[in-house]
């Protein structure tokens, strides 16, 4: 049996434009950027479509965005006949995950986001917060690297496990900096500074995780009816109390996308459809294992293609 994963991209994927091709030509797609507006209580699709970019980019407008987008394409994929085996998401793509997996509705997952992005832009202030990609160092060396640098009163820890040879570090800026220096030192290959608005995935973040707490304490999430892999455990998980738990500390815990993948490679999955704009997560899987297919699903020619393509594959 051919089994499919649904992953779905974080922050960093969007883009003016995105989803403007399925929206325009398909109602049913049009209906989530409507549905989202209204939950919200402003345009987020004229911000989606027609931008401006720096707008779109606040972590409070992309991650909404960005799970809009995702969901309206899982939806049509399901809509198909395509059913995923897994699903999982690279940090705010978890949420839509989540949809895809029956455990939010849509309008809770965007209005969740939403303030999620609000949380986390307050909980660090501008320019104090920085987060860089290492590449080319082992993840223990990184660990030591990192242990070294908060043992001197600065925040820095490992926040994003991506692929072989690239491991981004978060913390205060001071931090960051310090750490990216060691880490050269220490034969990394490169060290890039990532243009974002805070430290994500540090500790620094642990004032959003209360407040994120809160507002998911609010609703009743539902067991997933499709397995999810959790970003902070990199193992499938259904159970609503667990899920929710996972969130909050996935805010100040490092995403483990490696070990992800290979956690759904390693039950058999060999089709990984990333669903929303850009193609940032297929090309991680590829570095991961190269023997696996990938899809990217973001306008009307990839969706039937893979329509055609894996409706094939699963009927066969």
């Amino acid at each position: 049996m051919t089994k499919i994963a649904f992953i779905f991209p974080g922050q960093g994927s969007q883009s003016v434009g995105m989803g403007q091709q399925l929206v325009e030509n398909n109602a049913d797609c049009r209906s989530f950027y409507e549905r989202a507006n209204e939950v919200l209580g402003f345009s987020l699709s004229d911000l989606m479509l027609t931008g401006p970019a720096e707008e779109l980019t606040k972590t409070y407008n992309a991650q909404p965005a960005l799970l809009t987008t995702s969901s309206m394409v899982a939806h049509k994929l399901k809509q198909a006949g395509i059913i995923p085996h897994f699903t999982a998401g690279h940090s705010l793509g978890e949420y839509s995950a989540l949809v895809a997996s029956n455990v939010l509705s849509f309008e809770e997952a965007v209005l969740l986001v939403h303030q999620r992005g609000l949380y986390m832009n307050e909980a660090v202030p501008a320019g104090k917060g920085a987060m860089a990609a290492i590449l080319g160092l082992g993840r223990d060396e990184l660990s030591a690297v990192t242990a070294a640098v908060s043992a001197t009163g600065e925040t820095v820890q490992i926040a994003n496990l991506n692929c072989p040879g690239q491991i981004v570090i978060s913390g205060t800026a001071a931090g960051v900096e310090e750490a990216s220096s060691k880490a050269k030192e220490a034969g990394a290959k490169r060290a890039i500074p990532l243009v974002v608005s805070g430290p994500f995935h540090s500790e620094l973040m642990r004032p959003a995780a209360q407040q994120l707490d809160a507002a998911i304490s609010a609703i009743e999430l539902q067991r997933a009816s499709i397995p999810v892999i959790s970003n902070v455990t990199a193992e499938p998980v259904t159970d609503a109390s667990n899920i929710k738990n996972l969130l909050v500390e996935q805010l100040y815990s490092p995403v483990r996308w490696e070990e992800s993948i290979q956690q759904m490679i390693d039950q058999g999955t060999t089709i990984f459809v990333e669903c929303g704009p850009g193609k940032v997560l297929s090309g991680l899987v590829k570095k991961i294992d190269r023997s696996v297919t990938t899809y990217c699903v973001y306008d009307e020619v990839t969706l039937q293609q893979v329509i055609t393509e894996l409706g094939d594959a699963q009927n066969g």
